[in-house]
């Protein structure tokens, strides 16, 4: 079953097809062009249907992504406070991708330096 748009969502997803899809040239869809012009069926129906949409354009609008694909399964970050789906299946988890790198970064380094104050202590 292919997830459905509200009209705000599909209306904000009309914009990003606008200004970002590289396949959509006045109104038409290049991808599923052959030698006619063919409407670029993501603009006109309110399901999820087209894959480079949903690969490339909605990601770069996480809070609108994480609307369609997941509505009930919307987390927020503890750190940023931005809407994030969850990786885990275990639903344990508390940051966004990249709050959770630079987290684990902070941690290592603490870590780093623990252990090297140990070291010049003994």
């Amino acid at each position: 079953m292919l997830p459905r748009m509200n009209i705000q969502q599909r209306r904000q997803a009309n914009k990003l097809i606008k200004h970002l899809c590289a396949n959509y040239q006045d109104g038409n869809c290049l991808l599923l062009d052959d030698d006619e012009p063919c409407v670029c069926v993501q603009s006109i129906s309110y399901s999820l249907c087209c894959n480079y949409f949903r690969a490339a354009v909605l990601p770069t609008e996480p809070l609108l992504e994480a609307g369609i694909l997941s509505p009930v399964n919307i987390k927020y970050c503890q750190d940023c406070k931005k809407p994030f789906v969850p990786k885990s299946k275990r639903n344990n988890q508390k940051y966004c991708v990249d709050c959770a790198k630079r987290r684990h970064r902070m941690i290592n380094a603490e870590s780093m330096a623990k252990r090297r104050l140990k070291s010049v202590q003994s």
